[in-house]
């Protein structure tokens, strides 16, 4: 694994990137169970499983050994806000993305974690368990992903030809505003994905755009900002400047992502 350290030792990427295999795996037993699994709902009157729960456990126990002085800030733990600063660093974590597609048991779902320096998603790592697949990278690191026979660059997989838009839609969140964007764009096609698996459709070249322009939340994107930016992507809010976080508001704004090699319409400026 090709990665700069940011202070941290190179096996501490590798131990995390690990970390959220086992974390997809304790989902994996929940979602290969015979009963349905329980639903809660929560504030945001957002699905919440024991699946969740159970891949925070091991993410928040397993990143404090390995680095106790890195503050954890996840999804399953609302006093962890209080370490979501745009200062310093945390490790940004969404145990399971895609709860929606978990219910739907399509299996595309995904464990992020994210390491933030600064307010930039430094590195990330996005673990898909049911398709078996681990991306992981970060801007200026490269990006890499894993599919049970070892890495694999991302880097120059994208190759835009002279046919339609490719636009990742997702699955669960196709309002009217973006519908009219990718109107906008004029010939494109459509590419389904679920999940923070929409930036990894980018990476390694199975579409260009993915206009977000409903509500998404830090943890949802750091983790995947931070591989599309490894494989020469980019992540723009629609005033064209990157996307960040610990921001005041921890409601992302609008954004496109934009595919490493593509530079056609509908990128933000």
């Amino acid at each position: 694994m090709q990665i700069a350290t940011n202070g941290l030792p190179p096996e501490i990427f590798r131990s995390v990137t690990a970390l959220a295999r086992e974390a997809g795996q304790a989902i994996l037993a929940v979602y290969e169970a015979p009963e349905d699994p329980q639903v809660a709902r929560k504030a945001d009157d957002t699905p919440l499983t024991q699946a969740d729960l159970a891949a925070h456990r091991v993410i928040a126990r397993g990143l404090q050994a390995l680095t106790p002085s890195i503050p954890v800030v996840s999804e399953e733990d609302e006093q962890s806000l209080v370490f979501r600063k745009s200062q310093g660093r945390f490790w940004l974590v969404d145990p399971l993305d895609g709860t929606r597609e978990f219910l739907a048991r399509n299996g595309e779902f995904t464990v992020n974690i994210a390491l933030v320096t600064e307010g930039e998603a430094l590195w990330g790592v996005v673990v898909a368990p049911v398709l078996e697949a681990a991306y992981w990278g970060g801007r200026g690191l490269g990006a890499f992903v894993d599919r049970g026979e070892g890495p694999v660059a991302l880097a120059g997989m994208s190759s835009p030809g002279p046919g339609p838009v490719r636009v990742v839609a997702s699955k669960s969140h196709l309002n009217q505003e973006t519908a009219r964007f990718i109107e906008g764009l004029g010939p494109h096609e459509l590419v389904q994905a679920g999940s923070s698996l929409k930036f990894c459709r980018l990476a390694e070249g199975q579409a260009d755009l993915y206009p977000r322009l409903s509500p998404t939340s830090e943890w949802d994107t750091a983790a995947a900002q931070a591989v599309l930016e490894g494989a020469g992507g980019r992540v723009l809010t629609r005033e064209g400047h990157p996307l960040r976080y610990g921001k005041a508001e921890l409601i992302n704004p609008s954004f496109v992502a934009v595919a490493p090699a593509y530079s056609g319409p509908g990128v933000p400026c």
